[in-house]
């Protein structure tokens, strides 16, 4: 698949966790903000889950959602059947893939970059990324502990020789 370079967000616990029952099992309001931040201006694609679990409509983005369901629709989702539709469907030259799981299974193969915070915690969850292999760390800022809140860390991954990263938009 050629086209524009596709970005991955995500926020992984320590055990591999992402979600637990459509949710995050952790509040860290300087990853929500670090998403944003990431995703604005850009299409978005995701799955039908993940977008029933936003809280509304994200401003300044746009709503692909890849579903199996071709009669599904809600109001400023753009359905899609499958990945390759997402990525026409997205234009422009970055899309940002913000889950789920199995959204993510499908985009890693082609995907640029991954925006990755590290959340240095093990809940129970019942859903999972997998290991990410094949990625060269390119940047780090790690943040520590507070109160009841996990320490975290803000990782840009890339691929050697794939990935094109612009000059200070690796890590907000």
């Amino acid at each position: 698949m050629t086209g524009p370079e596709l970005l991955i967000v995500v926020a992984r616990a320590d055990n591999g966790v992402i979600g637990r029952d459509g949710r995050l099992p952790w509040h860290l309001p300087a990853d929500l903000r670090r998403f944003k931040a990431l995703t604005m201006g850009l299409a978005m694609v995701m799955g039908r889950r993940t977008f029933e679990s936003l809280p509304g409509l994200l401003p300044g983005r746009r709503h692909i959602v890849l579903t199996r369901d071709r009669g599904w629709q809600a109001a400023g989702a753009e359905p899609v059947p499958d990945l390759a539709a997402a990525i026409a469907r997205a234009g422009g030259d970055r899309v940002a893939i913000i889950g789920g799981a199995e959204i993510y299974r499908l985009a890693l193969p082609y995907a640029h970059r991954v925006e990755l915070t590290e959340v240095h915690a093990r809940p129970e969850g019942d859903t999972m990324l997998p290991p990410l292999t094949g990625w060269r760390e390119a940047a780090r800022i790690d943040h520590p502990a507070e109160a009841e809140r996990p320490g975290y860390s803000f990782v840009t991954l890339v691929r050697d020789g794939a990935a094109r990263l612009a000059t200070g938009d690796a890590l907000l």
